[in-house]
């Protein structure tokens, strides 16, 4: 069995490598970029490793300090240790999005000149062009267009996506349940044109790709009945985000934070937003979430006693 302390550097070990196929799959980072992360990440789990921090999931500001007194130490010019510290942010941002910490204590270091990187979020206007891209000369028309029609009407993650059974779809009800983090179940709608996009690819395309393998469980198949990766849908969105001339930057992740953005502009209460997008804490959807300032302006002017702009009485 292992030790406590072998237990909690796998732990990390599982963490980091999720880390890098996140920030590859879903956010397309840059080769070098991905190669500097990645070389930062080392360099914290090495120094965790060495015993520099009892729970990594918790760290104080004091243990923070110390690893900074440590990149320091190895002889770090102030740019590589200010990258460091924009590199640690990121990772413990990935923490508190995938709900394996609330912790940002992180947050509190101070750095030269930090990234923060703004979640993309694309328009009503942009959504429609990108559910449209895929075309009936394309070889999975049906395929692809389900897939983009369910992953904005449930904002499901990538893993969730590829992972959707056939069981656990109701065309006829018009939902589906999603298994998040920790395998917990919740209940998304899927709404109109999800379920007619869905029923046109069940019925007209998916029985010839899964001919080879007709038990195939998952919704969504590739040639030879085999299930999609997270990569190959990463690939698949981003083919349709050109296509549609919208922002390279978009990605799996960005239909997420579409779906949670559009909700709260339309009037959803963070209540309901938070459970549709499967967070147990709703201080992960405060993070992931914003509402637009078009919204907020509507309403205070809606609300408010003195909100309202008028002419003044002669």
């Amino acid at each position: 069995m292992l030790s406590d302390r072998a237990a909690h550097f796998a732990a990390l070990s599982d963490d980091a490598r999720a880390f890098r196929h996140y920030i590859q799959s879903e956010r397309g980072l840059a080769a070098n970029t991905l190669s500097a992360y990645g070389r930062d990440l080392d360099r914290f789990c090495g120094w965790v490793a060495g015993g520099g921090l009892a729970d990594y999931l918790a760290p104080s500001l004091r243990d923070l300090t110390h690893y900074l007194e440590f990149l320091r130490a190895e002889g770090l010019a102030p740019p590589s240790i200010a990258r460091h510290i924009v590199s640690l942010k990121v990772f413990y941002r990935f923490l508190r999005l995938e709900e394996r910490t609330t912790e940002n204590t992180v947050e509190l270091l101070s750095s030269p000149t930090l990234w923060e990187r703004i979640p993309h979020v694309l328009s009503p206007e942009s959504i429609v062009k990108l559910l449209e891209a895929p075309q009936p000369l394309d070889r999975f028309f049906l395929r692809d267009r389900a897939i983009l029609e369910t992953m904005y009407a449930t904002g499901g993650r990538a893993s969730e996506v590829v992972g959707l059974m056939l069981a656990d779809v109701y065309l006829d009800s018009g939902f589906c349940k999603c298994f998040g983090k920790g395998n917990k179940q919740r209940i998304v709608p899927l709404g109109r044109m999800a379920v007619n996009a869905l029923r046109a690819y069940l019925e007209g395309q998916r029985p010839r790709l899964t001919r080879a393998a007709p038990d195939a469980p998952w919704v969504f198949a590739s040639r030879g009945g085999r299930a999609l990766t997270r990569v190959m849908l990463w690939v698949l969105v981003k083919k349709y985000v050109r296509r549609a001339g919208l922002n390279a930057k978009a990605s799996p992740h960005t239909l997420r934070h579409s779906f949670a953005t559009h909700l709260l502009a339309g009037g959803a209460d963070l209540r309901t937003v938070q459970e549709l997008l499967g967070h147990s804490n709703i201080r992960t959807t405060q993070q992931y979430t914003h509402v637009d300032r078009e919204r907020l302006l509507a309403v205070h002017r809606q609300f408010h006693p003195r909100g309202k702009t008028s002419e003044p009485e002669a």
